[in-house]
């Protein structure tokens, strides 16, 4: 997440929009930015972190997690809730292509937002296999651009077994990086030239590592 940072930076600075998709070396817990929650005790065994974007806490196992960076003169910036829709519409596309359908949720009348997990919460924009969310996003603007944080499960994770993922819901595909370069082409598409994470420069690189070390690393409550 240190990296995620440093793109902002260079989104902020450069006027760049950046893509990035990525899973965790090892079970985690991110808390959205502004959570200050105890743990429940089924997860306290895992490592927790905090990340730069807002909403529930996310358990990254069985998932992908994208980023976005886009710099607030692009138009997809202007409006939050439609920069949600963008993104989740295009990974819409690309599951309907390999024969699940999923949707939208559209209303979160039936919802409270204060659950620990995000996958526990809901948003309009909230994609959906049936009644089974799939895709939850975040968001975090900072003067020049804004970050999006999106975790796309693939299955349920012995840590919370309730919460079924694309294979648990009819996917047959891999998990591998055919899917994650389907979805990467895609949501890229609607930025122009959208830049991936290995074209970052060094400069941005170097950021990223600095942030790890002195920041993200010391204080406890970050990861890369």
């Amino acid at each position: 997440m240190a990296l995620d940072e440093a793109l902002l930076e260079s989104g902020a600075n450069e006027g760049q929009c950046w893509l990035r998709w990525y899973r965790w070396s090892e079970p985690t817990v991110s808390l959205g930015y502004f959570q200050d929650r105890e743990i429940p005790a089924e997860l306290r065994s895992l490592p927790v972190v905090k990340r730069l974007s807002g909403g529930g806490a996310i358990l990254h196992h069985h998932e992908w997690t994208y980023s976005v960076v886009v710099p607030t003169q692009h138009p997809r910036a202007r409006n939050p809730p439609e920069l949600y829709a963008a993104v989740h519409d295009r990974i819409i596309g690309v599951l309907a292509e390999l024969g699940v359908m999923s949707q939208r949720r559209g209303s979160t009348a039936a919802f409270a937002d204060d659950s620990f997990l995000c996958f526990q919460r809901g948003d309009a924009n909230d994609v959906l296999i049936g009644q089974h969310k799939v895709l939850g996003s975040a968001q975090r603007r900072r003067r020049g651009a804004v970050l999006q944080h999106g975790s796309l499960l693939m299955a349920s994770s012995p840590h919370a077994g309730d919460l079924p993922g694309l294979h648990d819901l009819g996917l047959k595909c891999s998990q591998g990086q055919g899917l994650v370069q389907k979805l990467a082409i895609s949501v890229a598409e609607l930025f122009g030239e959208a830049r991936y994470l290995d074209a970052a420069p060094k400069n941005t690189l170097e950021m990223a590592a600095k942030l790890q070390q002195n920041r993200y690393k010391t204080d406890g409550s970050f990861a890369q």
